[in-house]
């Protein structure tokens, strides 16, 4: 594994390489497979992109409260997820529906992607923003704006990727995929499901996938 992943550039302490490796590994385990999924999951320090109360607690595989009722999710998610949207293909244009605290933003820029990032929240996004400068990482294009729309201007997209549950699909997004792209996303109310949809030359082909817990996607700005 350590000969597949370039080293972090700065070293982060007792929060660094070992806590960051078993992670990896427990990720591996899991059913993970995609090395620059997993290289990226190891490069990005996700203790700096929670509250420093919680820094102990970054690298377990559990969600984390973030402010705004908001959470960061589990490792394996946020892997699980990059994992759908980039296998097999070169991740391209990226748009992630739900900011957040940045860190699957970031992790989305460690495999290579070009990505564009929409947060309703106006307090969580420039949380974001200063993790990501923190971590080094300022490639993104992060909008403050409605979800539900999409950014229709930066369209296509090669995937979509929502961190936050519908409960369905929004059209708005569809249409901004590529033909041949990818939006994985929660959907569901009350009870929730990871789904993949490849939009198709003969329409969308959907696969319902893991059960997941998400907050939920809300219209509007905030």
């Amino acid at each position: 594994m350590a000969s597949q992943l370039t080293p972090a550039r700065q070293n982060y302490g007792m929060l660094s390489d070992r806590t960051r490796m078993r992670m990896v590994d427990r990720l591996r385990q899991a059913g993970i497979r995609d090395e620059r999924v997993l290289a990226a999951m190891y490069e990005v320090p996700r203790h700096l992109f929670v509250d420093q109360a919680l820094a102990t607690r970054a690298y377990d595989d559990v969600s984390l409260p973030i402010g705004h009722a908001q959470t960061i999710s589990q490792p394996l998610t946020v892997a699980r997820m990059t994992e759908l949207l980039i296998v097999g293909r070169t991740p391209g244009k990226i748009l992630e529906i739900g900011t957040g605290c940045g860190y699957q933003t970031a992790v989305l820029l460690k495999t290579g992607a070009q990505v564009f990032s929409m947060e309703r929240l106006a307090p969580l996004l420039d949380k974001a923003r200063q993790h990501l400068r923190n971590a080094r990482l300022v490639h993104a294009r992060l909008v403050h704006g409605d979800g539900h729309l999409g950014l229709p201007e930066a369209a296509p997209f090669d995937g979509i990727i929502m961190t936050a549950a519908a409960k369905s699909i929004p059209d708005a997004l569809v249409s901004q995929l590529a033909e041949g792209g990818k939006l994985v996303m929660p959907m569901g109310d009350g009870e929730q499901f990871l789904w993949l949809i490849e939009k198709t030359a003969q329409g969308l082909q959907k696969t319902k996938l893991d059960p997941v817990k998400f907050v939920p996607l809300l219209p509007g700005r905030g």
